[in-house]
């Protein structure tokens, strides 16, 4: 787009200087043309053949090419599938920690403005422990876009660090009923089930959640703790 805008400029800036070059010519004054005594001139000979005047070589513009012809278009941003598909291939814990915050990010965009300013009060409430209004605005936000998973997924979480478990989970399943790779919403219920003494649940929650995000070592260890604990318990 830079370089479009540039090359306009200096196409404008050719043309004005034509136009104006060509104005001052048309307004400049004729000038007298002094009277002097016709010398005597000898009888004329036959008229000398004119030779063709060759045609003015005419040189082509240069040509541009389709790179600069056409702007470049801005670069698609990635989908939340293709972020979780990445997610998954990745077994670097570092690089599948910025992908899992990206794809977390992606999940909070509700694409409305006041959606988002509902959001943004009801986390500012809940830092400065007003849990009452935190859960208000966060309703107002569900109440406005209901499919929005962001808005089920902060109101989970509110309920979770509140101690309300039971509505906690409420909110969780319809977290992963509208995005069931939700990994946030699952180790929320792997949580709340390992508080409950569900081991064996929490144990399928945190099994799931490596499913979507494969290279988190602190889930492994639990998953691995948790399997060593219930085989014990079997045996």
């Amino acid at each position: 787009m830079r370089r479009f805008s540039l090359r306009l400029a200096q196409s404008l800036l050719f043309l004005s200087a034509v136009v104006v070059s060509g104005h001052a010519a048309a307004q400049a004054p004729d000038q007298p043309i002094p009277q002097q005594p016709m010398p005597q001139q000898p009888m004329p000979g036959p008229p000398a053949l004119e030779q063709p005047t060759p045609p003015a070589a005419t040189v082509p513009p240069p040509a541009q090419s389709a790179i600069e012809q056409v702007p470049l278009a801005a670069p698609q941003p990635e989908s939340i599938d293709e972020m979780l598909a990445r997610l998954k291939r990745e077994r670097n814990p570092d690089a599948a920690r910025v992908i899992a915050n990206a794809a977390m990010a992606a999940w909070s965009e509700s694409k409305s403005p006041t959606v988002d300013l509902l959001m943004q009060w009801s986390a500012k409430a809940a830092a400065e422990k007003r849990n009452a209004a935190a859960l208000d605005f966060v309703d107002q936000a569900i109440t406005l876009k209901p499919d929005f998973v962001g808005a089920w997924n902060q109101r989970a979480t509110l309920h979770f660090t509140m101690g309300n478990y039971k509505k906690s989970v409420s909110d969780i399943e319809k977290v992963l009923e509208l995005e069931p790779r939700h990994f946030g919403a699952i180790a929320g219920l792997a949580g709340i089930l390992t508080e409950r003494g569900s081991k064996e649940g929490a144990l399928h929650a945190w099994e799931r959640y490596l499913e979507v995000y494969p290279a988190d070592h602190e889930a492994q260890e639990i998953v691995s703790k948790l399997s060593e604990e219930l085989a014990g318990q079997r045996t």
